[in-house]
């Protein structure tokens, strides 16, 4: 092979290689209370699809219930739950851990002085980059539900570890559903 056809390999080589890898996008527009069906369009490489382990099922946005963030309780900001789970390739706040975000929220606003870690993870499946993008989308997620009940953005700082920092081992759906994970850490 002459020097331009071996330059020309390596290009289009290079080319394919870029557009197989860019395949895989988390849509940046859904807002965290959107309905599971609408984050469902994110695919893990290797064909590991939305609907493997989680449900994908359309369902009625949630209404939103007002929060009101002026009554104190005496709860200690640190007794408060910490983790918000996530179902399978998903980014999408569920209405049953609405509770974790208003009372960390509610502390946060009674407490300028406070701040948090919001720590984005995933489970093993996916590749590296990809649960990377995932883990950041889930605790940014967290963050604008925070923002919305009138946290302040230096009060959190979203952060993701993909899947590098398990909360269990295994390979089986109960490790994995401890692991989609987002942890409020104090800081």
């Amino acid at each position: 092979m002459t020097s331009i056809h071996q330059r020309a390999f390596i290009v289009l080589a290079a080319a394919a290689l870029m557009a197989g890898c860019s395949t895989t996008k988390l849509d940046a527009d859904v807002p965290p209370s959107a309905s599971s069906a609408s984050a469902s369009n994110l695919t893990r490489p290797g064909g590991a699809g939305p609907g493997t382990g989680g449900s994908t099922a359309g369902t009625a946005q949630s209404q939103v219930t007002p929060v009101d963030l002026t009554k104190t309780d005496t709860v200690a900001f640190t007794s408060l739950p910490k983790v918000v789970y996530f179902d399978f390739d998903s980014f999408v706040v569920k209405d049953e851990f609405r509770n974790v975000i208003e009372s960390n929220a509610k502390a946060l606003v009674a407490d300028k002085s406070k701040r948090l870690s919001i720590e984005g993870h995933t489970d093993e499946r996916g590749g590296r980059e990809y649960n990377l993008a995932l883990g950041q989308k889930r605790a940014e997620a967290v963050a604008r539900s925070m923002a919305l009940l009138g946290v302040g953005s230096g009060q959190v700082e979203a952060v993701s570890f993909g899947k590098e920092r398990p909360a269990v081992q295994g390979s089986d759906e109960a490790a994995w559903a401890k692991n989609r994970r987002a942890e409020l850490v104090s800081r």
